[in-house]
């Protein structure tokens, strides 16, 4: 065979390699978990379950899953990046309160839009109640699937509840009082301690605002808006909830205040709770299902005999939103579609199998959780069984507006200049004030004081 034929037939075995049944499509998938560290189970559940599930049943179709150990404001951060760059995964964890900005921004695209009709077509919205599919949407379009939904409450160490004298079985806060009374008689029992933590700063983000703020503020009968849409910028439920946190964490001490200031405080505050140095904390049901399982760095010894929970109090009795005695709130993560995909039929396929009802068992195999879909019970769990009975009926959900993320953002600072007593917390509402103003205009803002 003459060279240039030799050549011609070496070009057309690679070409019908490349372009025949052969060809490979390639899908990334990122998420901020990682194997052995940050939401493991997640991690575990992608790499072990979904990948070699969806490759098996979608032969030339390759996964690979990107582990990212950051924090949620560095994932937020690249995200941005990436869609505005048209670079990133093709499929990525995002949290539902982040649509609403994304897509004002450009950053996102219904997921019809990306991936055409199949997406309308799926059989899985069926399962999926209205409140859950609410998490991933924006003005009636669906951004992505949700994963989950989630329930907050506060986390008792029995065992120091007794060490104080308080009944760790029957504890149950009716006030805000309660609370600070059982803070003080543990830190007379345990001085060295720090017996309450109530999310706040900068650097914890998200988790100040909804671990923290929300379920204060919740119990003064306010919200972060008014029921026309506008951002409460002065109020006495601000005060009265900045005040808690002065009194925590400044007045008294009765929490770490050093660690609301630090980059790794939330960990912090995840490892006071384990040795003891920490007995109420105010968390989401994610601290039970994984910060504290068995084998994570913040494992609980003996968890079910020492670890407890009670609801989050108003106030005062009746003074909580809607008139509740107790309060809490939802929020809730899922994934969505790179707008800027170059397989947008294969991420989308990728997509809703993660969510079909076998995919969702496995993951509740490895870490039973509140799951989107209805037909997906909670296996084996008494506590999320019981929390999640509970306190859904008592939720509330943050506001669907694409200027909450940047509202959030001036939370945290607020409470951040109160607990490390920078401010007054008069001085830092009128922070909080002039900032909000700013970022959504005068129209949009209103003043109860």
């Amino acid at each position: 065979m003459s060279n240039r034929l030799r050549s011609l037939a070496l070009s057309l075995i690679s070409m019908t390699a490349f372009v025949g049944p052969a060809f490979a499509v390639d899908l990334d998938i990122t998420c901020r978990c990682v194997v052995g560290g940050t939401n493991s189970t997640t991690a575990e559940w992608i790499q072990d379950s979904v990948i070699p599930a969806f490759e098996a049943a979608n032969p030339g179709v390759n996964v690979n899953l990107n582990q990212f150990g950051g924090e949620d404001a560095q994932l937020t951060q690249q995200l941005a990046l990436d869609f505005s760059t048209g670079a990133g995964a093709d499929v990525t964890a995002f949290d539902g309160f982040l649509i609403p900005s994304f897509v004002e921004g450009g950053l996102l695209k219904p997921l019809d839009e990306v991936a055409g009709p199949a997406v309308n077509d799926w059989s899985g919205w069926a399962a999926l109640s209205d409140g859950s599919k609410a998490l991933m949407a924006y003005k009636g379009q669906y951004y992505g699937i949700p994963l989950g939904t989630d329930v907050r409450m506060i986390y008792t160490r029995k065992d120091i509840l007794a060490e104080a004298g308080i009944d760790p079985d029957s504890w149950q806060p009716k006030s805000w009082q309660d609370v600070l009374d059982a803070g003080r008689a543990i830190k007379k029992a345990r001085p060295d301690s720090f017996p309450i933590q109530l999310n706040a700063g900068v650097a914890m983000g998200e988790a100040t605002t909804m671990q923290g703020y929300w379920l204060a503020l919740l119990g003064t009968g306010e919200s972060v808006m008014d029921d026309s849409g506008k951002y409460i910028v002065s109020s006495q439920g601000i005060l009265d909830t900045l005040n808690l946190y002065k009194t925590i964490y400044v007045d008294e001490q009765l929490g770490d205040q050093r660690a609301q200031l630090l980059a790794d405080g939330r960990n912090r505050s995840f490892a006071n709770f384990r040795d003891g140095v920490t007995a109420l904390l105010f968390e989401g049901d994610w601290f039970y299902r994984s910060v504290t399982r068995e084998g994570s760095e913040f494992a609980v010894a003996d968890r079910d005999n020492v670890m407890g929970w009670a609801k989050v109090p108003a106030e005062k009795p009746g003074m909580g939103i809607r008139g509740q005695d107790f309060v809490t709130i939802s929020g809730g993560t899922g994934f969505v579609l790179n707008p800027a995909t170059d397989a947008p039929k294969e991420a989308w396929a990728l997509l809703s199998f993660m969510n079909e009802p076998d995919m969702q068992n496995a993951f509740q195999a490895l870490q039973p959780r509140i799951t989107a879909r209805k037909d997906v019970p909670i296996p084996n769990s008494p506590f999320l069984t019981e929390t999640s009975q509970t306190l859904l009926p008592l939720t509330t959900a943050r506001p669907n507006d694409e200027s909450y993320n940047a509202v959030s953002a001036e939370i945290q600072r607020m409470t951040e200049s109160v607990v490390s007593g920078e401010l007054s917390p008069e001085e830092a509402m009128a922070q909080y004030k002039a900032s909000v103003t700013g970022i959504v205009g005068e129209d949009r803002t209103v003043s109860l004081l």
